[in-house]
């Protein structure tokens, strides 16, 4: 029964250091994707929107042009706009843990790894 199927010492050893590196690097991964600005724009560029790496709406920008399209057409690039800025932050903030974390799947919650 040596071992009661654990891994070896070194193992563990080696897997505590990557825990403390990751915990080390996670603090200014935060802070590098809280200062981030993602941009998302409407397939016509009537609308821009501006979030964070961490998904915090920052800013809009709309052009005045727009407001001789219907409720209807405004609504619609407001949402592309969104959406685009939403997955290039989450598409960026999923990079960003995985250069952090060295590819380890860690199935973090809200961060599908399947998606990847």
């Amino acid at each position: 029964m040596a071992g009661f199927g654990l891994p070896n010492f070194g193992q563990l050893t080696e897997a505590f250091k990557k825990a403390k590196e990751i915990q080390q690097n996670a603090q200014k991964l935060q802070d590098e994707l809280e200062s981030m600005e993602i941009e998302g724009t409407s397939d016509d560029e009537m609308i821009k929107v501006w979030i964070s790496g961490n998904q915090l709406p920052l800013r809009v920008d709309v052009n005045e042009a727009i407001f001789k399209a219907s409720k209807e057409q405004i609504e619609k690039n407001i949402l592309e706009a969104i959406k685009k800025a939403h997955e290039s932050s989450t598409t960026t903030m999923k990079e960003r843990m995985n250069d952090l974390t060295g590819g380890l799947n860690l199935n973090l919650p809200g961060l599908d790894n399947n998606d990847s």
